[in-house]
């Protein structure tokens, strides 16, 4: 998705006003007054700005980032209603232990530096000049028990690439969660003109390398004792897939 070019805002009150609300998801008006010491019209003035020209949106008196968030989707599987949506700002501590969790079962590297990034910064969404970044949620009873990230450097070389981070927690594997989460990734990926996604894991997580590979996604490459876990080397395999024939566009 092509990133809002925030060094191009009208002035550094709008950029400011811009990073704020990406940096807290969603915030309410009232919050906007007290954190930035602006007249009200002036302040009036600079939001609807940002709404008109596409960098925000208003829902229900909050700001938040102009993003394609898709629909959500809810469907039962083995008499479990599971609800795949993009991950909301109060979703954040949930999903941060999910991913924790499953990154520790599963020696998954990629998903535990993500969790520990997510962490740090307490910011689900970005789409600035510098990456843009996703969550997508599965929840069951409103509990985040998987998930779909997407992180695409916005670089005019790999801007159409994006690097996917995937898993659901143990207990609710085998009902085609982590299908349905991979699907609506790369279905988002390719709405939103990126043209391959990758990923990296260790060579020794087969399982992972096995779904993957039912889902069209190719080995790129083996690099050799690339990760250490618990004091062995372990090999890294790099897999992607073409969202579109690079020849044909």
């Amino acid at each position: 998705m092509q990133a809002p070019q925030i060094q191009k805002l009208e002035s550094e009150d709008s950029k400011r006003l811009y990073e704020y609300i990406e940096r807290n998801g969603t915030v309410e008006r009232d919050e906007l007054e007290a954190e930035f010491s602006m007249d009200r019209g002036d302040l009036d003035r600079k939001l609807a700005m940002l709404i008109e020209e596409g960098y925000l949106e208003e829902r229900d008196g909050t700001f938040r980032l102009k993003f394609d968030y898709s629909e959500d989707i809810t469907y039962e599987t083995d008499g479990i209603e599971v609800t795949i949506r993009a991950a909301r700002q109060n979703d954040l501590k949930e999903l941060v232990k999910v991913m924790r969790e499953v990154a520790e079962e599963d020696a998954y590297l990629t998903a535990g530096s993500v969790a520990g990034l997510l962490d740090s910064e307490e910011v689900i969404f970005r789409n600035n000049d510098r990456e843009s970044r996703i969550f997508f949620v599965a929840t069951i009873d409103d509990d985040v028990v998987g998930w779909a990230h997407l992180r695409s450097p916005n670089l005019a070389k790999l801007g159409h690439t994006a690097e996917l981070t995937m898993g659901v927690l143990q207990e609710y594997r085998g009902h085609g969660i982590g299908s349905r989460l991979l699907e609506h990734g790369l279905e988002w990926a390719e709405s939103n003109g990126y043209e391959k996604v990758y990923q990296s894991l260790p060579a020794t997580n087969q399982d992972g390398v096995r779904f993957l590979e039912r889902h069209g996604w190719e080995t790129e490459a083996i690099r050799k004792a690339h990760f250490k876990i618990a004091d062995e080397y372990v090999a890294e395999q790099q897999m992607s897939i073409m969202l579109r024939d690079p020849v044909l566009g």
